[in-house]
Order: C-alpha cells, then structure tokens, then sequence
C-alpha cells in the first residue's frame, strides 16, 4: 500500500461522519481540504490525501501529483489498468483505515473527488466490499468503463452525485454524459447535473449543490 500525505480536518462536534475527498492532477489536497471545510456539518471529519508526483505519460514523462498515470485524456484511449487498480486499492486500504479506527458505520462514510480524484473515488467505491453513504463526483469521468456492469461489486444503490461543467476544456462535457448513461445502466440513485458555461474548476451554484447533497447524504 502507498501512503499518501493526508489534510484532516478534524469535526467541531460529535464525530458523526467522515468525507474522504480526491484531488485533481496537480493539485493537493490542502485545497480541498479548505472548501470542504465551509460544506460540511459540524459533526463530519475531512480527509483530503495528496497524491504522490509521479512521472505523467501525458505530461511528456515530467512529475507531477497524479494517483495513477494517464496517456492520453482522449476517450477510447488505452488505459493503464494495473496503475489504476493499484490505487483503487489504496482508497479501499483509506476506508478500512477509517471504519477500524472511529468505529463509525461505513454508512458514515462519504467518498468523492475532483477530476482524476473523482475517476479514482467513483471506481473506488463501486468496487468496496461495505455500504457507503454516497458518492460525489465533479468534473470526472468512469474510468475502464467497458468493466461496468460487472466490476461493480456493490453500492450500485447508494446516492451518486455527478456534477460537471458543460465547457470543461480539459475533460469534456461529452464523457460526462457519457458516465452519466453508464451509470444509469446499473445504479439506482445516480443524479447528473451539468453547468452551463462552467470550465475545469467549481462554482458558487455547483458548490451549493454540493453542500445539499453533502448534508442530505451525510446527515
């Protein structure tokens, strides 16, 4: 297992509930540590991991924090199974973690991230053995989509809360839709909203959102 520096952000209140969030490329999780901060309740606990640098086929081989490397963001591309399943493994290790130590119900438990970390969080979760609260993903994509339906070895019925920007320049509008109608095939309460306008990044009506679905879901 890799161990990844973590953001926590420990409740104000009675810990309740934990939100554990995943970055995009490049970025870290201090971030997103802050936003998620202003979103939650006082009873929930934040965990944001920062990714690793590791060399970036899409980035000509240069380091840059990545949860697993990516050759190319066009959609019928190859995608490196073995790098993703690693880190898959890694979450699952996260939660584990989590539930041993607060003795919180997986229940309890939200997981969600942005981009790559939204990819890595919705396949994560599709592929954990115990019942979480839901799922929140932002400007992301399935990833080894063609292994769904049958990757997906539980919580298909848990709330999903898909969110993306209809002119994200970097993961386009069009693999959203396209997640979005995956999902649909084998989930229960899967929810796309879209963002007119929105690029690669959040905004004030998204993170509105975002903090409803995070208070329904996380109660």
């Amino acid at each position: 297992m890799t161990t990844y520096e973590t953001v926590t952000i420990p409740p104000t209140g009675k810990h309740m509930s934990t939100i554990i969030f995943f970055h995009g490329l490049g970025e870290s999780g201090s971030i997103w540590a802050e936003l998620l901060t202003n979103l939650r309740k006082p009873n929930t606990k934040i965990i944001c991991p920062s990714a690793p640098k590791i060399p970036l086929t899409l980035n000509k081989g240069f380091a840059i924090p990545a949860w697993f490397d990516v050759s190319t963001l066009n959609e019928d591309a190859p995608e490196n199974e073995s790098d993703i399943l690693r880190a898959v493994d890694n979450v699952h290790a996260i939660l584990d973690e989590e539930l041993a130590k607060t003795r919180l119900p997986p229940k309890k438990l939200l997981l969600g991230g942005f981009s790559q970390g939204g990819a890595l969080a919705l396949y994560a979760a599709l592929t954990y053995h115990r019942p979480l609260a839901g799922i929140l993903i932002m400007s992301c994509w399935i990833p080894l989509h063609k292994t769904f339906p049958d990757a997906a070895t539980n919580n298909t019925n848990i709330p999903i809360f898909q969110c993306h920007g209809t002119e994200d320049p970097v993961i386009p509008y069009v693999w959203a839709t396209r997640t979005s109608e995956i999902l649909k095939e084998f989930t229960t309460k899967s929810q796309f909203t879209s963002y007119e306008g929105l690029l690669h990044r959040t905004n004030e009506k998204e993170l509105a959102d975002v903090k409803a679905f995070i208070h329904k879901t996380v109660p």
